[in-house]
């Protein structure tokens, strides 16, 4: 059998804990060899009222077993005191449970400055100030281990409790940041949603439900999370019944909404409102760094792109104007039966040999023309470029598809979300007219990139402006063999 989790030698500050969820934390650590400070003010839940009793009755418990405990009967609003009790006693602190509580649920149009104020100030402020007091005898000592006891009200939102979800959230932001700046000093800080049966959910749960969701259900997550042996921190947690989970942030890939000449509107915003918040595509940025270093990167670039873009205009070389030209990316979602009218739309029959892997969605084989590529890659310069290119006004009544390149680097799937992307390579003078070459890179959800497209395409009268009459970029046309196909 594994090596219990022991706290002999340690010392333990539970706030509110003369009742529920915090005498559950403080007879847990009494029950492994800590010394706790029993703190509760004996008030209500409302927090109306003080008294001594819950404390001292915990403290009864935990001597009469065998344990070491002293009260405390301060308010969370007086952390030194409360902090005190602990040095005095045992002449050291190194855990701190922030669990004291109260709710004045009001909806918001009856929630008074009292409700707010008093509610933010034991949960928030008094976890900041029993926090503060505990925190320089824990940098000297090397070691730290520090709870805040927030609530999915604060995570989730709840109805009729703004006050205390506010706090409670808060109280999520405040163990973030002490675990950042008590990582060099041994300190921990870890924050739990506990759903529990207590003074504060009695008139909620029925006795069925109080009795599956005892405290003592939440308590072991607390212990371990402030033994030496975790090396947890910074964490969100939610716990209830037995049951525990970590909650993390998580980021939609999202979207850059201003274009490369800085234009940033809200009909932008509204017309690419389902990308911002598509969740297919997402990150799980963790810190502050992680979380501002995409938008300093893109926004870095997108200055860059405007600067060379407007280099380009004041210049009179319309080629070098468009090739900073760069389309918006653009999703293509497709299904079985998108493939299967593809395939029919380019000639498979029913009457060929081996037709049922492109015409039927059921077959064991079932696979789509390699040749389908073109499609969610054409889809993308028709919708970017349908109102022009800088330096180049575009007519679509006189615009011919020339050469086209296809190259895949992985058979695609039979259904799915594709995503393209593309660029001008280059633009050819043909004196009647001017070739655009455009490089289309397309990929997966997984951003795997799947396929490569160029299209060649003419525009009859935009010819004679200058430009080359030839180009690098452009990927030579291949004859096709002169036998027979492998395959059709």
């Amino acid at each position: 059998m594994a090596e219990s989790l022991r706290f002999d030698g340690k010392v333990v500050l539970v706030t509110g804990a003369g009742n529920g969820l915090g005498k559950a934390y403080a007879l847990a650590f009494a029950e492994r060899g800590a010394s706790v400070v029993v703190n509760d003010l004996g008030g209500s839940p409302s927090g109306d009222g003080r008294g001594s009793k819950p404390a001292d009755d915990v403290v009864k418990e935990i001597t009469l077993k065998g344990g070491k405990a002293v009260a405390n009967y301060d308010s969370v609003e007086n952390g030194d005191k409360v902090v005190q009790t602990a040095l005095d006693a045992f002449g050291r602190i190194d855990v701190v449970v922030n669990n004291a509580g109260i709710l004045r649920d009001k909806t918001f149009a009856r929630l008074s400055d009292e409700d707010w104020d008093i509610v933010q100030k034991v949960h928030m402020k008094g976890s900041f100030l029993i926090s503060r007091a505990a925190w320089p005898h824990m940098r000297k000592q090397g070691y730290g281990r520090i709870i805040m006891i927030s609530s999915t009200s604060g995570i989730y939102g709840n109805f009729g409790q703004a006050n205390y979800s506010a706090a409670k959230l808060g109280l999520a932001g405040l163990s973030k940041t002490l675990s950042l700046e008590g990582v060099k000093y041994g300190i921990h800080s870890n924050c739990v949603a506990p759903t529990a049966a207590s003074r504060l959910t009695e008139t909620v749960f029925s006795n069925e439900l109080m009795h599956a969701l005892k405290p003592e259900y939440v308590a072991p997550v607390i212990v371990y999370l402030c033994h030496d042996s975790c090396k947890e921190t910074g964490g969100l947690f939610e716990v209830g019944g037995g049951w525990a989970a970590k909650l993390r942030w998580q980021r939609t890939e999202g979207v850059v909404l201003r274009d490369q000449n800085g234009r940033f509107t809200a009909e932008n915003v509204r017309d690419n409102w389902d990308r911002v918040t598509d969740f297919a595509k997402y990150t799980t940025p963790s810190t502050n760094h992680e979380a501002n270093s995409l938008i300093i990167e893109l926004a870095n670039k997108l200055e860059l792109e405007e600067k060379e873009a407007k280099a380009a205009s004041d210049s009179s070389d319309p080629v070098a104007l468009a090739k900073t030209f760069k389309g918006k990316p653009l999703e293509f979602k497709y299904t079985e039966r998108d493939a299967i009218i593809y395939a029919l739309g380019v000639g498979v029959s029913t009457q060929q040999e081996g037709h049922l892997k492109l015409l039927f969605e059921l077959s064991g084989e079932f696979e789509v023309l390699p040749t389908f590529g073109v499609i969610p890659a054409f889809a993308c310069i028709h919708e970017s470029t349908l109102n022009g290119i800088p330096g180049f006004e575009i007519d679509p009544t006189k615009i011919l598809h020339g050469e086209q390149y296809l190259e895949l680097y992985t058979p695609l799937p039979p259904s799915g979300k594709l995503t393209s992307k593309f660029q001008i390579a280059d633009i050819i003078d043909k004196q009647s007219g001017a070739v655009i070459l455009y490089n289309v890179e397309t990929f997966d959800e997984n951003n795997t990139k799947v396929a490569f497209n160029q299209f060649s395409t003419f525009v009859v009268g935009a010819g004679n402006f200058g430009g080359p009459k030839t180009s690098k970029e452009a990927i030579p046309v291949v004859d096709a063999p002169s036998r027979a196909p492998d395959a059709v």
